[in-house]
């Protein structure tokens, strides 16, 4: 490595852009507007620059920008068209004390680049300070960099007319499933997907993949961030990627290597239509798509990291410093840098990016990483913050879905229930007492120890009134604003809940100091895989039975349910619970199913078309425990395992471990639905209740395997008339009915350990699951 001359800056160009407000590269009848904002600059070069057939640059042309005019620069240049190569760079003070940066031997990004050519190569040519083999500092303070990085970072460019997006289905919030995934691991292995289209864009598009997504009956498809990204230092060094990509580069461009390589090849316009492309066709089978988006700190991690876009162009006006002390960053992510949200660029950056992918891409909606971060005046959060209230009301973004990850790190940082309608917020809350009440209590009470009283399972179950009854408008945000999970990305999957007590993480390189040791899972009485031939058939039911159970409540719960890719088929990471730089197994989907796993499938279906099939199981109000007009049972009520009403007692006694949840189906115009829940550690005598007198049939129950052929007892006494001899018939003809009075207010029923049932009414039973 030898240092280049510091450059000057080139002389301006002759004409300047014809609209400053539009960011980012523009074509024009003649050529294209380049527009970039760096307030602090004293100087900004466009470098137009060409490529050879391996990306190599072999030209630079430096061109002049004018400005600054409220902190843009801009230019126009004749004669670029679509598929131009560009970059910038930018001249001013190196002051690292004060937090300026400029350097311009950096070759910088544009922030507003719809697509871009190559990926940063880690080494000391992408710092703006000098830095020795390992990459850190030489010296203190910072020394500006002598390396030139042309020919190390990725390069943007002008795309060109794009063909239209299919529209998406505007699935209604009441109906919405959300399926969390990721691009590459969702189809890396999946059998029916070519293997030059596994793994990518395409392949999530594929016959194959969207019929196991429409097999499931999910609506929405939930994808791990495909922004383009540029992995941590440290995991490079380490030979080791950020598999999420929880590390941005760019908010505006496609991540390329999810492309196809007939794709890649043919450039980046192609990589950008593949993914468009992509979209169209989950549109067309009627799946919605949200993207995961990074909008809180990009991949140039802390001070001492590289500068490859904002730090580069303006490190004070996009990053949030310590206060009087602009040579320190405040970081409330975890990650080095925050972007700072009290910086009208830095939300109109978000803003720009949110729309071009809502309106241009297409894309359905948009879960917000470390989203407090988002709501952040400096250290403060505001539930009113002006991006919160300017994504809420944007003309662009109000048909979309916008998810928040209601916290980050920094001080005050948990805030679940307090963002703005319409934001739905995921529920942590929800997850850890799900997560609690079937496994952690359960592997208490098998040593002896009490678990939780059921007050709060009874919350979740009712759709989360402590957090989300409240917000701008009366009657709060209700609760399909409640983003219901038990596992996502981050933690153990389903099945390694049921496996693991504790994490397994070695495979990181981090010493299993990595992840969360809150995992609140149960292994049942053995960690891990079953050896071949130990006998621990009762410990396996067992385990299927407690998957069965957290997705049974996960699909009957008030509020809007995710399901973590996979989990629908047990996929295991071997009890890693953070495989955030798994780019491997651990992280891809194991098709190669079993018997057990296809059940699985089969459960996890009909589960979630029992619920799409039954507004009962999925209100769009809080219950207030009242009766409404018209009916003559409460819209919720709790019973006891004698069906008497749960009294404070009850509620308070951590080992009452059996209720009976019943929602009047009135207010829907449905059916009754009573859950059943036994979650002691043996069989339990439960009475059925009242109701409206009539019979209760049995939908589902997590003891079986596999969920029974249905003739219903309702549908059979339509069928052949609907006198007591009929249902009588119905009843004794129902696949797996034994005993018809099982069926009835006032009889009771045995409920094995650890189990849960769903009955729905007879009277106004309609809409019965598919075969």
């Amino acid at each position: 490595m030898s240092s280049t001359p510091e450059p000057q800056p080139a002389a301006r160009a002759d004409s300047d852009a014809s609209d400053r407000t539009r960011l980012g590269a523009t074509l024009t009848e003649d050529g294209a507007d380049f527009v970039v904002v760096a307030p602090r600059a004293d100087a900004v070069d466009l470098c137009l620059l060409t490529t050879d057939a391996d990306g190599a640059i072999t030209s630079e042309r430096r061109i002049g920008m004018h400005g600054p005019v409220r902190g843009a620069w801009s230019a126009h240049v004749p004669g670029v068209r679509a598929g131009q190569r560009y970059g910038y760079r930018a001249y001013g003070p190196w002051n690292p004390s004060e937090g300026l940066l400029f350097n311009p031997r950096k070759l910088l990004l544009d922030p507003y680049a719809r697509a871009i050519e190559g990926a940063p190569r880690l080494g000391p040519e992408l710092y703006a300070h000098a830095v020795d083999a390992d990459l850190s500092p030489t010296y203190a303070p910072f020394l500006p960099s002598e390396l030139d990085s042309a020919g190390h970072t990725a390069l943007g460019v002008v795309t060109g007319e794009q063909f239209p997006v299919v529209p998406g289905p505007r699935v209604p919030e009441e109906r919405t499933v959300i399926y969390e995934t990721h691009v590459k691991g969702f189809t890396h292995s999946m059998p029916g997907v070519p293997p030059e289209l596994r793994g990518t864009y395409a392949g999530l598009a594929h016959p194959a993949a969207v019929s196991h997504l429409r097999s499931l009956g999910v609506t929405t498809v939930e994808l791990l961030p495909v922004h383009a990204a540029f992995s941590e230092a440290f995991l490079l060094q380490r030979e080791r990627t950020n598999y999420w990509g929880y590390s941005t580069l760019s908010y505006f461009a496609p991540e390329p290597s999810y492309a196809t390589r007939a794709a890649r090849e043919a450039g980046p316009q192609a990589v950008l239509d593949e993914f468009r492309g992509m979209v169209s066709m989950l549109h067309e089978a009627g799946l919605e798509i949200i993207m995961d988006v990074v909008y809180n700190h990009t991949c140039e991690s802390g001070m001492d990291g590289p500068a490859l876009s904002l730090r580069g162009l303006d490190n004070l006006e996009y990053y949030l410093h310590a206060p009087y002390r602009p040579a320190q960053y405040v970081d409330v992510t975890g990650t080095g840098n925050t972007v700072d949200f009290r910086s009208t660029r830095a939300v109109q950056l978000v803003l720009d990016s949110l729309r071009y992918w809502a309106g241009d891409v297409g894309i359905d909606g948009f879960r917000f990483d470390l989203a407090v971060t988002l709501g952040r005046d400096a250290s403060e959060f505001q539930s009113r913050h002006p991006l919160l209230i300017a994504m809420a009301t944007d003309p662009v973004l109000q048909n979309t879905k916008l998810i928040a990850e209601p916290w980050d790190i920094g001080p005050g940082g948990w805030r679940t229930g307090e963002f703005p309608a319409p934001f739905h917020d995921w529920n942590d809350r929800y997850r850890g007492t799900v997560r609690s009440f079937w496994l952690h209590d359960a592997s208490e009470m098998s040593k002896g120890r009490p678990g939780n009283d059921l007050r709060d399972l009874a919350t979740r179950l009712s759709g989360s009134a402590d957090m989300f009854s409240y917000g701008e408008y009366p009657g709060g945000r209700g609760p399909l604003a409640s983003i219901n999970f038990v596992t996502a990305h981050d933690g153990f999957t389903l099945r390694d809940l049921v496996c693991y007590d504790y994490k397994h993480n070695l495979a990181n390189g981090e010493d299993n100091r990595d992840g969360t040791d809150d995992n609140r899972s149960w292994n049942h009485g053995f960690e891990g895989p079953l050896p071949e031939g130990m006998g621990g058939g009762p410990i396996e039911i067992l385990r299927r039975r407690s998957s069965r159970n957290v997705l049974g409540t996960l699909l009957v719960s008030a509020g809007t349910p995710m399901l973590l890719g996979g989990d629908e088929m047990g996929r295991t990471q071997g009890g890693n619970n953070n495989s955030y730089c798994q780019d491997s197994p651990i992280s891809w989907y194991d098709w190669n199913l079993t018997t057990w796993q296809r059940d699985l499938i089969a459960t996890t279906h009909f589960l979630i078309n029992l619920r799409d099939q039954h507004p009962v199981l999925r209100p769009t109000a809080f219950a207030s425990g009242s009766t409404a007009d018209g009916d003559v049972l409460p819209d919720l009520s709790w019973f006891r395992a004698n069906a008497d009403p749960m009294d404070v007692a009850a509620w308070h006694d951590p080992w009452t471990r059996v209720v009976q949840m019943l929602r009047s189906g009135t207010p829907m115009g449905d059916a009754d639905l009573l859950l059943v829940i036994n979650g002691s550690l043996g069989q339990e005598d439960v009475t059925l209740p009242d109701g409206r007198g009539t019979d209760w049939h049995l939908m589902w129950d997590s003891t079986w395997a596999v969920p029974r052929p249905h003739t219903s007892a309702f549908a059979l006494a339509h069928r052949v008339g609907r006198g007591p001899a009929a249902r009588a018939r119905a009843r004794a003809s129902r696949s797996g009915a034994t005993d018809c009075r099982q069926d009835r207010p006032g009889d009771t029923t045995t409920l094995d350990a650890l189990s849960l049932r769903i009955y729905l009414s007879g009277e106004k039973l309609v809409g019965l699951p598919e075969e």
